[in-house]
């Protein structure tokens, strides 16, 4: 994973959850484009970040993570989307699940919520393979540590570091229990990370009481999970 801050000309402000297309163009006139979630606060003038997955085989990722320099220039297009994005005044109670590079826009979402000084109750749900697979792990942990309402969950897949106190599985129909029971029905619930986790997460969190209506869902690509 790496973290890429781009500077736009045409800077406009987004929304937390929002993403940018990025195109490159080869010297032949070959084109490939990705998607990729803005990792920033909206509050964050002039510039973005987005954090890029290294994909095997991918076209955008592999440049990205291998070629580009500072200085580099290409097209973006957005931000684009508005289904899957959050305000801090729409309030909350808020409920992010997440797994691998899916933190990305809840990343943002909590970057917003930091910035706007906003008391919203929030939590995270969050699922990496191992401890060295959490993305974004010293900020998050500082995030909780700010006593302003947000509390943050770990579950670590495949293999856990000696004294670890987090979730050591595959998120499930106990854990969403577990998280979301405080918040009741109400929570506004995003969900992003691979197809899998997506659809059980969201039925799971259903079946528990959730309204499907407060309940919002986005797809990635290969992540850890």
């Amino acid at each position: 994973m790496k973290s890429f801050t781009l500077a736009l000309p045409r800077w406009m402000p987004h929304r937390a959850g929002q993403h940018y297309d990025i195109r490159l163009t080869a010297e032949d006139g070959y084109r490939a484009q990705r998607s990729y979630s803005i990792a920033s606060a909206p509050q964050r003038e002039g510039e973005i970040d987005l954090t890029v997955e290294l994909v095997e085989n991918g076209e955008v990722s592999t440049f990205l993570h291998q070629s580009a320099v500072a200085g580099d220039r290409f097209e973006v297009r957005g931000p684009i989307g508005g289904y899957f994005v959050w305000e801090a005044a729409q309030g909350g109670p808020l409920l992010l699940v997440g797994g691998g590079s899916g933190v990305v826009p809840l990343m943002s979402m909590l970057r917003h919520r930091a910035a706007a000084k906003a008391n919203v109750p929030a939590r995270l749900l969050y699922s990496s393979r191992s401890y060295d697979d959490i993305i974004y792990r010293d900020e998050l942990e500082g995030l909780a540590a700010r006593g302003d309402g947000f509390e943050l969950f770990h579950t670590l897949t495949r293999s856990q570091p000696a004294g670890w106190k987090g979730y050591a599985r595959r998120i499930d129909d106990r854990m969403l229990g577990d998280v979301s029971r405080v918040f009741g029905a109400k929570a506004m619930t995003f969900i992003c990370g691979p197809t899998a986790l997506v659809e059980n997460a969201a039925n799971a969190l259903t079946n528990l009481g959730l309204r499907p209506e407060r309940i919002r869902t986005e797809r990635f690509g290969p992540s850890g999970t």
